[in-house]
């Protein structure tokens, strides 16, 4: 598409959540000193709220890499993200569940795998807890904290966040023997406002609330995604294209990546060499989730034929 006309190595507005690409804003930087912080402290739960959109995976990886990047303090099990890739000899032991809608049985089950429990496939739920806590145990022994981090927790069953309770309970007479990071949506605190998770609520030690962008971070948001993406020049989006792109998104991350991608295709189908408040615009009308303003209207026939031709031309050229 456009990435040899603006001199990019790679797609600068990925949905993908690569912590290449993090940009350390106030909000972010809060979010990621909060986890460090509590993850030292290794005091029970941790939660992190945010609405759709906001970054929570990307943090969440970010977070785990960062622990990750001392050799000397941090150890990665079993997890499935490159962020957090095996190391010895570590403080932390850390796990990734990135898909926590599982019944209990099920959750211990991801968990011994995380872990890397040789288990028969016939074990009971008494025996899962047993082994994992044997587990717990040994990490114990040799002197690392083991730390889980759960991506979309809002969606994990009730019983299941109870099951997680019963497992942080088990301590030395210093310290717990595992804490858990909860990630998600605001359904989350709803969920955890119901009597039956009452104790697991007390035990939320620290938490924090991810917000969007702030207007005035917009622009090197851009700036810093560009960068990596091994764009050259000052910038490629006007301060009119900035203003408005962050009306029409509310400085959500996923929705500024979406219609900054889709600007810069315009703009590259038109052969400019720089993104326009028109070309957010027309963006903004073929993204569904984006705040449109009247004058976005006008622009929506004029953006779907515009896009449909490059989809088109590109289609052609393949």
């Amino acid at each position: 598409m456009y990435l040899e006309q603006f001199g990019l190595r790679e797609f600068p507005f990925s949905l993908t959540p690569d912590t290449s690409f993090f940009f350390a804003c106030s909000n972010y930087q809060e979010a990621l000193n909060t986890l460090l912080v509590a993850a030292r402290s290794g005091e029970g739960f941790i939660k992190i709220v945010g609405e759709v959109g906001n970054g929570k995976t990307l943090l969440c990886r970010k977070f785990l890499a960062t622990l990750n990047s001392d050799k000397s303090s941090t150890t990665a099990i079993g997890t499935q993200d490159s962020a957090t890739s095996a190391k010895s000899g570590g403080k932390f032991a850390t796990a990734y569940i990135p898909n926590p809608y599982l019944e209990p049985r099920s959750l211990l089950l991801a968990l011994a795998g995380e872990f890397r429990i040789e288990l028969d496939s016939t074990v009971d739920q008494h025996q899962l807890l047993r082994e994992l806590t044997l587990a717990l145990l040994n990490f114990a022994r040799e002197g690392k904290r083991v730390l889980v981090c759960l991506d979309e927790a809002q969606a994990m069953p009730l019983e299941s966040l109870e099951v997680l309770r019963l497992l942080t309970n088990l301590e030395t007479e210093k310290r717990k023997l595992m804490q858990v990071v909860l990630f998600g949506q605001p359904e989350l605190d709803d969920r955890l406002k119901q009597n039956s998770v009452r104790q697991l609520r007390q035990r939320i030690s620290f938490q924090y609330q991810l917000k969007g962008l702030l207007k005035s971070e917009l622009d090197r948001y851009l700036r810093h995604r560009l960068l990596i993406a091994g764009y050259k020049g000052e910038t490629l989006f006007l301060p009119g294209a900035v203003a408005l792109l962050h009306r029409v998104t509310g400085g959500t991350p996923r929705l500024v990546n979406i219609i900054a991608h889709k600007s810069l295709l315009l703009a590259y189908g038109e052969g400019r060499q720089q993104v326009t408040a028109r070309h957010v615009r027309m963006a903004t009308a073929d993204t569904p989730e984006s705040r449109k303003d009247w004058m976005v209207w006008v622009w929506a026939g004029v953006a779907a034929l515009v896009l449909a031709a490059l989809s088109f031309a590109v289609v052609s050229l393949q």
